[in-house]
């Protein structure tokens, strides 16, 4: 019977960045060219350098820095700060941005900071925050980052400087791997299962916190190497940030356990360790399960990931559902209204915090008026019947104060990206022009352009004078066209790279630069391999089994799959559930809980042992000859089911045919 890894990759989008360094090759990186360097050098005639009040903010209540590395239990490094040690330069280099060189200044302090009374952060030590709140008998932590070992590094520094109380309860503010994924890095699960600690979480937190990276996951990682920009050598060339904190962990172990409190209510108030929390249910806006955290007793506020120093995506170029931007900007008013004024500091789990009532009451109403307005605007615009690419280009700044306010640059987020996430969102991609209902695939459509301007000589002439004069986004689009018609012609591909690189390094968006950075990488090396990513054994085992069918029917070839159909029962004796699965005219369907009256095949076995399959510790051949599945029926219909599965290369071409 063939070993077919069920699961493999299924995880690997929420934590895309963990690829071995190693593994990467040095390109041959160019220059800025003089326009770039001239209009990167314009930034700074019309952005407020002057204002230097978050150097102030990102510094306040440092109590120890942390510079170095962290590392596993095999002494791979998995977190390393020395490797930003480039960004000591005040002035930005002609590569990158001010704007952006400015961030990455700030998001490059790390350490523990005291925030206020009884509240500290760990910053810069991972890609989130992790929040400690200090209750009279022990500590209330708020998103314990995204591995276990960053995660313990971070509290043995707090415990360090602080007294040694215990961890009575974690939060984790919502369903993405970076804010609960170092859970057993600060407690024990034999301590959550006994109640000696709490874990508070939103409603719907387990199921979007498994299955947001499951379907479409193998192809959300490989994005999010692009987004993030892993596998680019860090430096003014390079990676250098990634809008809300420098990168994610390379490596490491991403746990979960499972909270043992779920919010429900919208202003829920509970007490841990003497210390009030009402949480602020926020579904649907950066998260599908979110919530705020309002400390009356401290006068304290924390937006999560709501109300960050920077412009949000709402759609992350890796890949995910479409945000709502009006209930976005709904929620931040609710925010802004019931605390307002009872808020003297306000932190979240990225960047920095924002104190004094006025600037925190200034922040959030700005940070409401941009999300509404690109709801608006986009609105506005498409129903004036401008499709997504002519509303983006309309939409090249923000109205009124907002544009000059640091805390709404697009760092994270971008007003293009987000106005065509709006237009998905209301219209889906079709942008109303029968012409664009069948477009020709890539490769097909640049061997007709290519033709029809001449041949690649042209083509490549074309692009050369684009370049020349600094029109890069034209001869972008020349060079794709051409790389997808002649994947071999390294001369194209390297023009190709010259012109995204330049793109690259004026861009201020963080993402941006990494996604144009890595193109040029890949077009002048090739695809680097993937490494051997972070361990995500907690993530395998939380999958129900529903979802794990429902992974197994992406998996499934459909042409392999046609006129073979047959009917399998599941029995997981453990779990006490039956499934009936249903292979019929190349798809597979499932049914939850129930049993099908005439089955060609019954597999009994236990989740465990589902688990390790998936997790390649055991392989179904090895699991019926010992016992651990039993088959009932024409079991050589499993062999034949598994042989229509397949695994999908993590590695695929983005940037060529």
């Amino acid at each position: 019977m063939k070993n077919v890894p069920l699961l493999h990759h299924c995880l690997a989008g929420v934590l895309a960045a963990s690829l071995s360094q190693s593994l990467l090759a040095a390109a041959p990186l160019q220059p800025a060219s003089a326009i770039t360097a001239a209009k990167n050098a314009q930034v700074l005639k019309v952005l407020p350098f002057s204002d230097r009040d978050d150097y102030e903010s990102v510094s306040r209540g440092l109590i120890a820095p942390f510079s170095g590395q962290i590392r596993n239990a095999a002494g791979t490094v998995v977190w390393d700060t020395q490797q930003y040690d480039f960004l000591s330069a005040d002035k930005a280099p002609d590569t990158v941005n001010p704007s952006l060189w400015r961030l990455a200044q700030l998001n490059n302090h790390a350490g523990l900071f005291q925030v206020s009374e009884r509240i500290y952060q760990l910053r810069g030590m991972d890609v989130s925050n992790m929040t400690i709140v200090e209750g009279d008998d022990g500590l209330f932590i708020i998103d314990p980052l995204t591995i276990e070992e960053t995660a313990h590094a971070a509290l043995e520094l707090y415990y360090q400087h602080r007294p040694h109380k215990p961890v009575l309860a974690v939060a984790y503010s919502h369903s993405h791997a970076d804010h609960f994924g170092g859970v057993r890095g600060v407690v024990d699960e034999a301590d959550v299962k006994s109640g000696k600690v709490k874990i508070y979480a939103p409603s719907g937190f387990m199921e979007h916190a498994i299955s947001e990276n499951i379907l479409a996951g193998n192809a959300m990682m490989r994005r999010a190497q692009f987004q993030f920009g892993s596998l680019l050598p860090r430096g003014a060339q390079g990676q250098l940030e990634a809008g809300m904190g420098k990168t994610l962990p390379v490596g490491g172990t991403l746990t979960l356990i499972e909270p043992t409190d779920l919010i429900r209510q919208q202003f829920e108030t509970h007490e841990v360790g003497g210390i009030q929390i009402e949480f602020q249910l926020t579904p649907g806006t950066e998260a599908p399960a979110e919530m705020n955290f309002y400390f009356p007793q401290l006068r304290a506020l924390c937006m999560s990931e709501n109300s960050t120093q920077m412009m949000h995506n709402l759609l992350t170029p890796r890949g995910a559902l479409v945000r709502d931007a009006k209930a976005w900007a709904e929620y931040i008013d609710d925010s802004l209204q019931r605390y307002g004024d009872k808020t003297d500091v306000m932190f979240v789990s990225h960047n920095w915090p924002t104190w004094g009532a006025q600037r925190i009451q200034t922040l959030l109403a700005d940070q409401r008026d941009m999300y509404a307005f690109l709801d608006q605007r986009a609105l506005h615009l498409m129903n004036q019947g401008l499709t997504p690419t002519e509303i983006a280009q309309k939409m090249e700044r923000l109205p009124g104060n907002l544009e000059n306010k640091w805390y709404t640059r697009s760092y994270y987020g971008s007003l293009s990206h987000n106005s065509r996430a709006v237009y998905q969102r209301y219209l889906g991609y079709y942008d109303g022009n029968p012409a664009n209902l069948n477009p020709l695939p890539p490769v097909e459509q640049g061997q007709h352009y290519v033709e029809a301007l001449g041949g690649a000589e042209a083509v490549q002439k074309l692009m050369k004078a684009a370049i020349a004069k600094g029109e890069y986004r034209w001869a972008a689009t020349l060079g794709n066209n051409l790389v997808f018609a002649q994947p071999d012609n390294q001369q194209a591909k390297s023009l190709q790279a010259d012109a995204l690189e330049q793109l690259g390094y004026q861009s201020e968006n963080a993402l941006w630069r990494n996604m144009y950075l890595t193109a040029a990488m890949e077009l002048r090396n090739g695809v680097p391999e993937a490494g051997t990513g972070s361990v995500r054994n907690d993530l395998v085992k939380a999958m129900s089994p529903g979802m794990f069918f429902d992974y197994l029917a992406v998996r499934l070839d459909s042409e392999k799959a046609e006129g073979h159909d047959m009917v399998m029962n599941w029995v997981f004796d453990d779990l006490q559930e039956n499934y009936a699965l249903t292979l019929r005219n190349g798809v597979l369907t499932h049914r939850n809980r129930q049993l099908a009256a005439k089955a060609d095949l019954t597999v009994k076995l236990s989740k465990a042992t589902l688990d390790r399959i998936s997790l390649r510790q055991l392989d179904f051949p090895t699991a019926i000859k010992q016992g651990d599945i039993k088959l009932e029926g024409e079991g050589a219909r499993l062999g034949q089911f598994l042989g229509m599965i397949d695994s999908f290369a993590p590695q695929f071409n983005v940037v060529t045919p």
